[in-house]
């Protein structure tokens, strides 16, 4: 029985190794590898990171996957910046290095369309966590001056016209954003709306626990310790192929102030051909009786 048994094992662990073989073969013919996936994001997306301050979302998400070749991660910081702000900053770059992501430095999201490294670059999802303009003075009073609010807006515009020329067809662009008094101010929808940008889903209940050894940092005054997130959100966005009139045209809508004339003209055409065919119906019901 013993000698039996022991036939079969064997006789399993091949067809395993068969079948691992040919996997394996499959994969390295057609580029295919197994799906990793956290949270919202894929080993099979083509990601950019960008705001990155210790680097420690970007390691993360390659964690996660097993490997970094399908990232380029990004930060305003210089390496030599990064080294004063954040302890563990150098031991994280260097890591993701090493799982193959593409590291750029002096990004600035305005004008990152134009970087050199990055220019004719397309990606599937564009991430942006907790984005904020860097004053120094984070009391809470702060964040509450129009000012301060205006220049975070202005920001995040940037990053929404930057990423839409640098997304897909069928893209996504993220940011991670609290969703409590004063930040709910900055109007996360209406800046991607004008951007030409609609949302496709509001991820609620951000955690970071869901994103093992994510440390989220400052990016300016005390870097390297952490701040409260509270609640927050993480925002999906995805750019508009039309114009908004032509897309959000709904006849019998209460509101058309924002309407070209052309789709005005089609939602009345529309309305007078619906109450010319009612009239005819009417008049058919009133003849048979």
């Amino acid at each position: 029985m013993g000698k039996l048994k022991m036939k079969k094992k064997l006789k399993k662990c091949e067809i395993c190794e068969k079948s691992r073989a040919k996997r394996n073969k499959t994969e390295a013919v057609f580029g295919w590898g197994v799906e990793m996936k956290i949270k919202h994001y894929s080993s099979f997306h083509k990601i950019l990171l960008v705001g990155e301050g210790d680097f420690s979302f970007a390691l993360c998400l390659a964690k996660s996957f097993g490997s970094a070749s399908n990232m380029v991660a990004t930060s305003l910081d210089s390496g030599e910046e990064l080294k004063v702000k954040y302890s563990k900053a150098m031991k994280n770059l260097m890591e993701l290095e090493n799982m193959g992501c593409k590291i750029f430095h002096g990004v600035d999201v305005h004008t990152m369309l134009h970087h050199p490294q990055l220019t004719r670059m397309e990606f599937d999802q564009i991430i942006f966590n907790f984005p904020h303009a860097g004053c120094s003075n984070f009391r809470c009073l702060s964040e509450k001056k129009q000012h301060y609010i205006l220049l975070h807006q202005s920001l995040v515009k940037g990053y929404f016209k930057s990423s839409r020329e640098m997304l897909t067809r069928s893209g996504e662009i993220h940011v991670t954003h609290k969703t409590s008094y004063p930040f709910n101010e900055w109007e996360i929808e209406n800046l991607a709306e004008e951007a030409g940008l609609f949302l496709v889903k509001e991820e609620k209940e951000f955690s970071i626990r869901d994103y093992p050894d994510y440390l989220n940092k400052r990016c300016a005054g005390k870097c390297d310790v952490y701040f409260h997130v509270g609640e927050a959100s993480t925002f999906r966005f995805s750019k508009r192929l039309y114009p908004p009139a032509a897309s959000s045209f709904r006849p019998g809508a209460l509101s058309i102030s924002t309407w070209s004339d052309d789709i005005v003209d089609m939602a009345c055409t529309y309305l007078e051909s619906l109450e010319m065919k009612t009239s005819k119906k009417r008049y058919k019901i009133w003849r048979s009786l």
